[in-house]
Parts: structure tokens; C-alpha cells; sequence
């Protein structure tokens, strides 16, 4: 048997899963939906509260990892959260704590096969619509308004992508900076 995500360093991650950016994909809403359909499908809804696509591939004409990023609403509650991560798995789906800047969320992924890299992924971030995580809605919805900045943001996926393209937490981190600047302005305008 191979080895799982969960037993893969952060450097063979780095070298069968690369940052790499494909331009846009109009299959992208359409493989969210399909995700979105099939989770539903098999959670129990008593689990979450609502399920939202988020990141470069839910922004029309955005160049972007081909990753499907979804935010899923829900409480914090242990008995719940373990039946989640229960349900998720007969999905394919790995769990994981996600710390960012203090603010510790669930993270679900999908599709990374170390026997073909090149499968389709999925990335479930979940947690309270008060949490952090759920500012990346108003990033988004500003990137479409304002493609002028999606451009940008676009470029400097590219630059950064080049720089990191086996450091995954690397180029996350990278971003942070411009992600925190625009969801500032978003928050002031929408």
C-alpha cells in the first residue's frame, strides 16, 4: 500500500503536488457545484450550515491553482465535528487543524494521490461564520468587482508560484500580505 498525504513530508508534498497555475476554467464553478451536491448528499445536515465556493477558482477569469477551495459553515462542537470528519472521509476526504494568525480552523482535502498527482483537489476550510476564515467571501466578491485587482493578484500568484513552487506554505504565506490588504478595502466598500 502507498503512502497517504498524512504520511508525506512537507518536501514530498512540495515535489508531486508543485504550485502550478492554470489559466481559468469555466469547469471549475461547475466541479464546485457537483462537490457541493455530493457533500450534501452525504452529511448529515444537522453537521454545517452552508457551503460557499471561495478562492482564485470561484473568481471568473482569475488564473489559479486547480484546486476547488469551499467554506463550510459550522459550530465548533466536538461530538459534531468528529461525525463530520467521519462523514467527510467516506468522501475521500483527510482532515486537518489549520492555524492561521491564531485562528485555528478545520481543513478538509480531497484528491492528492501520490500514484497520480495530477487528480482533481478540493479543499474544505470549516469553522463559525464569526472565524477569520470566512473574510476570504468578501476577497473574493472584491476581486470581482474590481478586476483590475484580480490582475494584480493574479500577477503576483504568478511571480510567487515561480519562487515557491515546492513550498506550499511558502507561497500561502507569501500572498498573505496583498489577501490582508484587499479584504481591508473589501470590508470598507461592501
Amino acid at each position: 500500500m502507498g503512502k497517504t498525504l498524512k504520511d508525506l513530508t512537507k518536501e514530498e508534498i512540495g515535489r508531486l503536488f508543485p504550485i502550478e497555475i492554470s489559466p481559468y476554467s469555466n469547469n471549475w464553478p461547475v466541479l464546485f457545484e457537483k462537490e457541493k451536491s455530493l457533500i450534501i448528499e452525504t452529511i448529515d445536515p444537522d453537521l454545517f450550515s452552508r457551503i460557499e465556493h471561495f478562492g482564485s477558482t470561484s473568481v471568473p477569469g482569475l488564473s489559479a491553482k486547480n484546486t476547488i477551495d469551499i467554506l463550510m459553515e459550522l459550530e465548533f462542537d466536538e461530538e459534531k465535528n468528529q461525525r463530520l470528519i467521519q462523514q467527510l472521509a467516506t468522501l475521500g476526504y483527510e482532515f486537518n487543524w489549520q492555524n492561521e494568525g491564531g485562528n485555528t480552523h478545520m481543513v478538509f482535502v480531497k484528491g492528492y494521490n501520490v500514484l497520480n498527482p495530477k487528480t482533481q483537489t478540493y479543499h474544505i476550510h470549516a469553522g463559525p461564520k464569526t472565524h477569520p476564515v470566512w473574510d476570504r467571501l468578501l476577497f473574493k466578491d472584491y476581486l470581482i468587482k474590481h478586476p483590475e485587482t484580480a490582475v494584480a493578484y493574479e500577477k503576483l500568484k504568478l511571480k510567487l508560484s515561480a519562487e515557491f513552487k515546492s513550498e506550499r506554505v511558502a507561497y500561502r504565506i507569501a500572498k498573505t500580505e496583498f489577501v490582508n490588504d484587499i479584504t481591508g478595502k473589501a470590508k470598507l466598500v461592501l
